[in-house]
């Protein structure tokens, strides 16, 4: 493979990943068509949240299952950091680790299919 299909294919699966982290953490107005972009306008978001509506903020935690007393530990290890970025960065973490696990679930055959009531021969 020559250094430009390296290229297209890094950048083919670097918007795979974008998509798949916004779809995740679906915030309408936010649209990103690279992994540099999305982690700007994330940081952006996070910080205005901080702002102006921390009771999102803990939601979306909630929803993400990130814990509330890990980022306060981290905020306050690193209070010459930003934040926002911060948060982006643990909130990717966590979406890549969900995104990883489901994807190994679904392709282990004969796994609990979700069916409480199918029995398993």
């Amino acid at each position: 493979m020559d250094a430009n299909q390296t290229l297209k294919t890094e950048n083919m699966e670097a918007r795979l990943i974008v998509d798949k982290l916004q779809n995740e953490l679906h915030v309408e107005e936010i649209k990103a068509t690279s992994y540099d972009e999305l982690k700007e306008k994330w940081t952006l978001y996070f910080n205005n949240l901080i702002q102006y509506d921390f009771a999102k903020l803990v939601s979306l935690f909630y929803r993400i299952d990130i814990s509330e007393e890990k980022v306060k530990r981290m905020l306050k290890e690193n209070p010459d950091e930003d934040a926002g970025k911060m948060i982006t960065n643990l909130v990717i973490e966590r979406l890549l680790q969900k995104i990883k696990s489901r994807e190994e679930s679904l392709s282990k055959p004969g796994e609990f299919s979700g069916d409480l009531g199918a029995e398993k021969w």
